[in-house]
């Protein structure tokens, strides 16, 4: 074979495989588009509740009526948010590796103590397994129910405008199950006495 024809052969079959190489990537890529848009749409209509959109933020929140949910407890025993109508609902979204849940935890026991007669319910809700928070919840002396779960706690968490993941994430709901306050972050003593006291 002559040197011409060999680089016109070479030449010819990079061409080729150029091509398809192209081709195959573009619908690896559209293909893959397609599964992730179908993923966001399952996770979207998967999370909605009472009508509501999933994903909302937090400060789209107050005013807002309650998401309905239900979760197992540490027993395994499963528990609807209704258990709790007609009574001012504070929900805490946390964790036993989050040093700031850890610390609010003993404030909210002292509130559930204080204002209980009153229609007063804290409802932890552990985005973790329920081996994980046994322990912590006995050496804590949590006076209230826990819920735990993993991805279906996280997306309650999301129903509840927590986007972005964040710990502790509290929510703070009037006896006709209507949101008042959201907090992102760390809630204070004081701060929380002060809305809970309001709505009591």
């Amino acid at each position: 074979m002559n040197k011409p024809l060999l680089i016109f052969t070479g030449l010819l079959i990079a061409v080729v495989a150029g091509t398809l190489g192209f081709f195959l990537q573009h619908q690896s890529s559209s293909v893959s588009t397609e599964r992730s848009s179908a993923v966001t749409d399952k996770l979207r209509i998967k999370g909605a509740s009472s009508g509501e959109p999933a994903f909302k933020m937090a400060q789209d929140m107050p005013g807002r009526q309650r998401p309905a949910f239900s979760l197992p407890d540490q027993h395994g025993t499963v528990h609807n948010v209704n258990e709790w109508n007609n009574r001012v609902l504070v929900i805490n979204f946390w964790a036993t590796w989050c040093p700031p849940c850890r610390d609010e935890i003993p404030e909210f026991v002292n509130l559930q103590e204080k204002y209980a007669d009153q229609g007063l319910q804290f409802i932890g809700i552990a985005l973790e397994k329920a081996e994980n928070v046994a322990d912590f919840i006995s050496e804590m002396g949590v006076n209230y129910p826990i819920l735990v779960g993993e991805l279906e706690a996280i997306r309650i968490a999301e129903n509840y405008g927590n986007r972005h993941g964040a710990l502790p994430y509290t929510v703070i709901i009037d006896r006709n199950q209507i949101i008042r306050h959201v907090q992102t972050g760390r809630l204070s003593h004081a701060r929380a006495e002060e809305i809970i006291t309001s709505l009591l």
